[in-house]
């Protein structure tokens, strides 16, 4: 027989997303209703969100240049939300694996990552990556904005709001 049986202690893997810092922006510090049904599926473990150092660096670097004093939001709790939601790996440093290229090279880490732990998707709203959608389509990763994410049939629904819990 094959699969896990439900009394054998096992549980399947929930399906890992990649989260580009515009979207960590959305979500966290702009709450953004768009993203509601984001943060509910990895609140509640029905997603799983794969970052790592350098990632958070530049969620920190962008937070302190003052995005906050322009718009509502606290910093603090959008690094809370980081540490308590993100699943930190140590990514590969191998540029010759590098199938795909992103023309904004700060970008770049959010791909290698998506590919290296062969993420569902890698969600942004940047320009630069979502024009690598279609190649990296052959390569098992989808490249999609919040909004297009959700429209797909395997996109978990909200549940609730995980700001809250």
């Amino acid at each position: 027989m094959s699969g896990a049986s439900e009394d054998d202690g096992s549980k399947a893997c929930p399906p890992i997303l990649v989260l580009d810092t515009n979207v960590v922006l959305d979500w966290l510090l702009f709450r953004d209703p768009r993203c509601d049904g984001l943060g509910a599926a990895i609140a509640s473990g029905r997603l799983r969100w794969i970052a790592s150092a350098s990632m958070h660096d530049e969620l920190r670097h962008v937070l302190a240049r003052g995005i906050v004093s322009r718009r509502a939001g606290d910093p603090a709790a959008v690094l809370q939300g980081w540490d308590r939601w993100a699943a930190l790996v140590v990514p590969w440093d191998r540029p010759s694996l590098r199938p795909l290229r992103c023309s904004d090279g700060d970008d770049q880490m959010f791909i290698d990552l998506a590919l290296q732990v062969r993420a569902s998707a890698l969600l942004s709203r940047d320009r630069a990556v979502l024009k690598l959608a279609r190649r990296a389509d052959a390569h098992g990763l989808k490249i999609l904005t919040v909004e297009a994410w959700q429209r797909q049939p395997s996109a978990p629904a909200a549940e609730q709001d995980p700001r809250n819990g």
